[in-house]
């Protein structure tokens, strides 16, 4: 991924987050043509195969958790996380890993300071997976 991929994500990983906090929504429009990009330039740039194995490996992730607490993580959860699994995918197994783990993470630590039970967790995904791509580049 170089400098204008990274910047094409960080700009979907943005809007993203603000539509998110905004509406506790991650609608379709936003969520898989982004993922659709990322498989696509991932495989233009020789990286599909990772990207394609980040998307399916967090998706089944997030989907699993989505169907054992549907009230905990939302379906948009899920498909967003075909995308930042494809970015973070992309970018190497240390990546994703980083990026998978640090997103919960992020969420409880966020609930524990605002003293809040539930927070929309498309925010803590796009930060998590930004910064595992920063770190990758």
């Amino acid at each position: 991924m170089g400098v204008a991929g990274a910047i094409a994500a960080a700009c979907w990983l943005v809007a993203l987050t603000v539509h998110d906090l905004r509406s506790r929504r991650l609608p379709n429009l936003l969520t898989l043509p982004g993922a659709a990009a990322a498989l696509v330039l991932a495989t233009v740039d020789g990286r599909g195969t990772a990207a394609l194995a980040g998307a399916a490996g967090l998706a089944a992730l997030y989907l699993v958790v989505h169907l054992a607490a549907p009230a905990g993580m939302g379906a948009g959860d899920v498909k967003l996380a075909l995308g930042v699994g494809a970015l973070s995918g992309w970018c190497g197994a240390d990546a994703w890993t980083m990026a998978a783990l640090l997103a919960p993470v992020l969420t409880a630590v966020a609930g524990l300071l605002l003293r809040r039970r539930a927070l929309p967790h498309g925010p803590s995904m796009c930060l998590a997976t930004a910064g595992a791509i920063a770190l990758a580049l």
